[in-house]
């Protein structure tokens, strides 16, 4: 009883508690190394406290096959049970509506949604604005089949908004005329955002100045590539004291590098390698399969996981570092 007291036993910390440490992992490391470690630690895996935010952007950037996005997060909501709080998909965003209407019938808690380069449509965002109620940020850029229709249903929705981000990519704003109709569904209907980013998107001094005027606790407003606006620097400053404006003129190694990094997608990935099917993922790891894998002689109780702190060859005999 005494040696076994020197020893912390990672098997019987609560929960929260390993969902709160898990959450430093990869989701690689999550859903295929944890699951392995022991019995709790992998109830903990298949229970909502590792997903409160969930975080696919490394992975969904490397994935080649949409299915597998939109299986990755009908299986990681469902685990999440309601608690829900983040949720970030910016590799390639979701590819219809479908996975849209599926993550706001879910999105009860959700606060922050990043869903950059999605191909979700306007008619879906009006049927389901209502459900994403709780959302104070949001990011919509480089969402090129929604509009003003989409914006202002989720203005009159989510009156809760503080920040929101619009921006575009100049490709595509090429040859249009003019966006001032989704800057006056942000001036009309997000009056309490504090940061707001639309680059490159082709609207007028006045639609700017509409926004600025409606919206005054407004702190940060990105105009990058914006060079329909003029803005009065002198007055801003005078008007407007605590907003900061960076653009339209401004071209800095973020602008240039956001898109450098998602312009090459292969057809085959080496991170794949893992070969991820998330029905097959999810159906393994259930509590059944888990009672199973740990229903043998390296059963539960006879486990001991040790810091072995101080030990610095530790390496030498194929040992993990101490957490």
């Amino acid at each position: 009883m005494e040696e076994a007291s020197d020893y912390r036993r990672w098997d019987e910390l609560i929960p929260d508690a390993l969902g709160l440490i898990f959450k430093n992992l990869s989701l690689y490391e999550i859903l295929t190394v944890i699951p392995r470690v022991c019995k709790s630690w992998g109830k903990a895996v298949v229970g909502p406290y590792c997903w409160q935010e969930i975080d696919i952007d490394d992975w969904s950037k490397e994935c080649c096959f949409p299915r597998d996005i939109d299986r990755m997060l009908q299986m990681l909501i469902t685990r999440s049970a309601g608690s829900l709080r983040k949720l970030s998909v910016s590799g390639t965003g979701l590819h219809d509506d479908g996975i849209f209407s599926f993550i706001a019938d879910h999105a009860g808690s959700v606060h922050t949604m990043r869903l950059p380069r999605s191909e979700i449509t306007d008619p879906i965002v009006e049927s389901i604005a209502g459900r994403l109620s709780t959302l104070s940020f949001l990011d919509l850029s480089y969402c090129n089949r929604i509009g003003a229709h989409a914006l202002e249903a989720i203005g009159k929705n989510c009156k809760m908004l503080l920040g929101l981000c619009r921006n575009m990519h100049p490709v595509d704003t090429a040859g249009k005329s003019s966006l001032d109709d989704e800057a006056h569904a942000i001036a009309f209907t997000m009056s309490k955002l504090r940061r707001l980013e639309m680059s490159y998107h082709l609207v007028s001094t006045q639609s700017v100045l509409e926004i600025i005027y409606n919206c005054p606790e407004l702190e940060f407003l990105d105009l990058r590539g914006c060079h329909h606006a003029e803005l009065d620097e002198k007055f801003l400053k005078e008007r407007y004291p605590k907003l900061k404006v960076l653009g339209p003129d401004v071209v800095d190694e973020y602008e240039r590098n956001e898109w450098e990094d998602y312009s090459d997608f292969s057809d085959f990935s080496e991170y794949l390698a893992w070969e991820f099917v998330a029905g097959e993922v999810g159906d393994y790891y259930d509590n059944e399969s888990l009672d199973e894998m740990w229903d043998d002689e390296g059963r539960l109780e006879d486990l001991e996981l040790r810091f072995y702190e101080g030990i610095e060859d530790a390496g030498l005999y194929g040992w993990p570092p101490s957490p």
